[in-house]
């Protein structure tokens, strides 16, 4: 006699709750980062040094999982994909969102990042072959409206550290799609991915401020100055970590549309530090994001059971 059966997790949906985890840490870390780059002098210097506290913490994971074999085991277009994931997602557009974030307020920066979700779903159907049911269609048409309801009251002043955060934007988008290739067919774990991605952009990081003649400030901080710097680079390693794992498990447009929702945990913040409400418009938005992340879910949830390489085939 057998007992009642057991329903488990599908792989989309265990990837559509990491990228919850992951639109979490995301909000405070946009919140907390707004505060963070104004104790540093040089937005450069900040950015490198709390990448290289995410790329320790990260490379030291992936050596505990005996993560170099499969570093060595990729072919000559899995590295260049790795190399191009260092330079387009754990480097350049670090120093653009950083430095436009020293210009720019948290609530502005966080609209203009998850904007995300719109560049990656223009990019999947063409070049991951994903597919949208009605609901994940109206899932991000919800969540297009709640985005421009978020948008601040008075508008974004656009300047040169808005467009910085634009272009960092858009790289990321392009990183999503180079690293749900290599996840799903080149053997590198999540773990491994995000530690090269971190520990070779911190390198370019460092290259950078030599050449630049800015190497000096990465030991000139004081203690303020680096209680900011760990508290965000550990933040960001456990962005990337959660990122890179739901990625692996569940369609890119599916992970982007959940880090969304990370808009709603900047802006909550924002306004509980200011001690004001924030504009009946803005709540308006916030709901309607927090309708599509839900929408999104209902999508996964309501997907059959099915192998695991069907359900990553699927969006």
């Amino acid at each position: 006699m057998t007992g009642p059966a057991r329903t488990s997790l599908t792989t989309l949906q265990k990837g559509a709750l990491l990228a919850l985890g992951t639109a979490a840490i995301s909000g405070l870390s946009i919140y907390l980062n707004a505060f963070g780059v104004k104790q540093v002098p040089d937005a450069a210097v900040y950015t490198t040094l709390k990448n290289g506290v995410a790329a320790f913490l990260l490379v030291g994971v992936a050596l505990s999982v005996r993560g170099a074999p499969q570093v060595r085991r990729l072919d000559g277009r899995g590295r260049i994909g790795v190399l191009a994931i260092a330079i387009i997602g754990g480097s350049v557009p670090f120093l653009l969102f950083f430095t436009g974030l020293a210009m720019a307020t948290a609530p502005t920066a966080a609209f203009i990042h998850k904007t995300l979700f719109i560049w990656v779903a223009v990019m999947a159907v063409p070049l991951l072959g994903e597919r949208f049911g009605l609901i994940q269609v109206g899932a991000l048409a919800t969540l297009l409206v709640g985005q421009l309801l978020i948008a601040p009251p008075t508008g974004v002043s656009w300047g040169g550290g808005e467009t910085m955060i634009l272009a960092a934007t858009f790289l990321w988008s392009v990183e999503v799609v180079i690293a749900k290739r290599l996840l799903s067919g080149s053997g590198i774990s999540p773990s491994v991915l995000g530690a090269a991605r971190m520990g070779i952009g911190f390198v370019i990081l460092v290259g950078y401020l030599v050449l630049t003649g800015r190497a000096g400030g990465l030991v000139a901080l004081g203690p303020d100055a680096w209680f900011w710097v760990l508290v965000t680079g550990t933040l960001l390693a456990g962005y990337v970590a959660t990122w890179y794992a739901a990625l692996a498990l569940a369609p890119a447009t599916v992970v982007t549309s959940v880090l969304v929702a990370a808009a709603v945990v900047t802006g909550v913040l924002s306004a509980v530090s200011k001690g004001a409400a924030p504009d009946i418009v803005v709540v308006g938005g916030y709901l309607l994001v927090l309708a599509g992340v839900g929408l999104t879910f209902v999508a996964s949830f309501l997907r059959p059971v099915r192998g695991d390489a069907a359900a990553r085939a699927e969006a």
